[in-house]
């Protein structure tokens, strides 16, 4: 199965650098922008259905490229990683560096905080769900920290857990596509 994943446009929060896991924010004009770029590309893709997160970031990037008026199934375990109590915050103030965030085998004992282990075990999940319905190719729109998990759903994660090193994080609107 063919899967084209994108991330949702850009937010203010986005802008600040503030960690916006599962902060419920739209886009900004930025991001219609964006969106509104990423439509001839997406109009071009051969797919039957779109999966989206229910985020309202996610959700209106994905109502602004969906003009071939495909299926949208909203699905949760599509949601950006959740930092817990430290969602819209900058994170570097609490000494969690980049590198620790984007680091597989980083743990925090923050409430609520989910681990690179674990939304990757969630988005996996979905991916081995995705591939019984029969799909030839589908399109999903969510959030940075999935897109990292579809990328490493079919390719090796790095021994030392730094993930930032090998997948560099998707542009807002950007489409990477796999095999699956």
């Amino acid at each position: 199965m063919k899967i084209y994943a994108m991330r949702h446009g850009v937010t203010k929060l986005n802008k600040l650098n503030i960690v916006n896991g599962q902060i419920d924010e739209d886009i900004t004009e930025e991001g219609i922008e964006q969106a509104k770029k990423s439509i001839d590309e997406v109009k071009n893709l051969d797919v039957e259905v779109i999966y989206c997160s229910p985020l309202t970031r996610a959700k209106h990037t994905c109502e602004i490229v969906n003009v071939n008026n495909l299926p949208v199934i909203y699905d949760d375990r599509l949601k950006e990683r959740t930092m817990g109590v430290l969602d819209g915050t900058d994170i570097n103030k609490f000494g969690i560096t980049d590198a620790d965030y984007y680091n597989y085998n980083y743990e925090n004992d923050a409430e609520g905080f989910e681990t690179n282990k674990a939304l990757f075990k969630r988005v996996h999940e979905f991916l081995d769900e995705l591939k019984t319905k029969g799909h030839k190719s589908v399109l999903i729109v969510a959030h940075g920290g999935v897109l990292r998990a579809i990328h490493f759903y079919s390719n090796p994660i790095p021994e030392d857990g730094d993930l930032f090193a090998v997948y560099k994080s998707s542009k807002n609107c950007q489409i990477n596509s796999y095999e699956i």
